[in-house]
């Protein structure tokens, strides 16, 4: 109980208060929109920033964390596309948007915040690796597969580069960077400069999930349900479950690291499955369901794994 009110209540009260706020007309589109531009562009990147030069960093990578996570989150894919085809007689290109909804994350708006709440900065350095190449891992292969089944004449170089130039654009992205080469270098940082930082940055938790509640409005849980529900038992269920078992039973992980890459996989679908849909209008129905609904069921989820995890 200690861990659910000290860590999962102010996380979901505070999701929960942006959704009703936005429901209420209290808080509209685009004010929404601004608080995001806020946290994305300001408040996330500066807090990143500053937690990573404070960091200690490893000698030695551990390879073992990054291929645990992502062993696991293209197993839930490949599961997702069987279960797509097979179940729900959906088209490869359907398939390759329901794959990405049962294994992408919702690392930046949810993950941040929850895992600096449950482990502190000492959880910012394997937070910042997975965040680091979370989308350039995912979503080259995502595209490359839904062109391929649609017919795209984009070569995979192509998409590859055009990603990374996304990513480069990425204020988080630069945030993260810089800490990381200011903690390579043993750079401590300025006292002005780690004021601003550490005063912008602790804005970024809260605003961050109350933006989140708020977006979800957008979405809805309709029709039918048990295409969503499996996305979702996938995500929150077997998502980490392989996690634990790679990074405990395969790799060998310090037990820090993978927590956090438990807690991570065990996260909510993120924006960027729905976004997919909407681009190639395939699957939109279930990846807003999907969207929602794991969202709304990971308050439960997640509490029942950090009481696992804090015992």
């Amino acid at each position: 109980m200690e861990v659910v009110l000290g860590i999962i209540l102010p996380v979901f009260g505070t999701l929960g208060l942006g959704y009703l706020a936005a429901r209420a007309g209290l808080f509209d589109e685009a004010a929404n929109r601004g608080l995001s531009v806020f946290v994305f562009n300001f408040a996330l990147p500066l807090m990143l920033f500053r937690a990573i030069a404070q960091t200690d960093l490893p000698e030695v990578l551990p390879w073992g964390y990054l291929l645990s996570y992502f062993i696991g989150a293209f197993s839930v894919f490949g599961l997702s596309m069987l279960a797509s085809r097979l179940l729900f007689g959906r088209t490869l290109a359907e398939q390759g948007v329901l794959g990405l909804g049962a294994s992408f994350s919702n690392t930046a708006m949810l993950g941040i915040p929850l895992v600096v709440t449950a482990y502190g900065p000492s959880a910012a350095l394997p937070l910042f690796m997975l965040i680091a190449v979370h989308s350039l891992v995912m979503l080259p292969p995502t595209t490359a597969l839904i062109e391929t089944a649609r017919g795209g004449n984009q070569s995979p170089a192509g998409l590859l580069l055009g990603l990374m130039r996304s990513i480069a654009a990425t204020p988080i992205i630069w945030g993260l960077s810089i800490g990381l080469t200011l903690a390579t270098l043993g750079v401590a940082l300025p006292g002005p400069v780690d004021a601003v930082a550490k005063s912008l940055g602790s804005a970024a938790p809260p605003c961050a999930l109350f933006a989140l509640g708020a977006s979800l409005t957008r979405y809805r849980a309709g029709g039918n349900l048990r295409e969503p529900l499996t996305l979702v038992l996938l995500k929150t269920i077997v998502h980490p479950a392989l996690v634990w078992l790679l990074a405990t039973r395969v790799f060998e992980v310090p037990a820090l690291w993978a927590t956090v890459a438990v807690t991570l996989a065990a996260l909510p679908t993120g924006v960027t499955p729905y976004l997919f849909a909407q681009r190639y209008q395939a699957g939109l129905a279930t990846s807003a369901s999907a969207v929602f609904l794991s969202t709304m069921l990971s308050a439960l989820s997640l509490s029942t794994l950090l009481l696992v995890l804090h015992t």
